[in-house]
C-alpha cells in the first residue's frame, strides 16, 4: 500500500516539474521565433542586407528579439554579419 502512494506521489511530481519546464520552454520558442521573424522583417522591408549566415541565425534563435537587435544594430555599424 505504501508503495502505490510513493509511486502516485512521485508521478505527480513528475507532472509539476514537466508542466513548469515546458512552460518555461515555450517562452523560449515564441522569442526565437520571433527573433527570426524580425531579422527577416528587417531585410524584407528596410532592405538592410544582412545575409542568412549561420551565426546570425544563431544569435537571433538563442537571444530571440534582442538577439535580433543586436544582429541588426551591429551590421548597421559595420562590425560583424557585413
Amino acid at each position: 500500500m505504501a508503495f502505490e502512494i510513493i509511486i502516485v506521489l512521485l508521478a505527480i511530481i513528475g507532472v509539476i516539474v514537466a508542466y513548469y519546464l515546458l512552460k518555461t520552454a515555450t517562452h523560449l520558442i515564441i522569442n526565437a521565433v520571433l527573433g527570426l521573424i524580425i531579422l527577416f522583417a528587417a531585410n524584407a522591408i528596410f532592405h538592410v542586407g544582412i545575409d542568412y549566415s549561420l551565426p546570425a541565425l544563431l544569435v537571433c534563435a538563442f537571444a530571440g528579439i534582442p538577439g535580433a537587435i543586436i544582429v541588426i544594430v551591429l551590421h548597421l555599424f559595420g562590425v560583424a554579419f557585413v
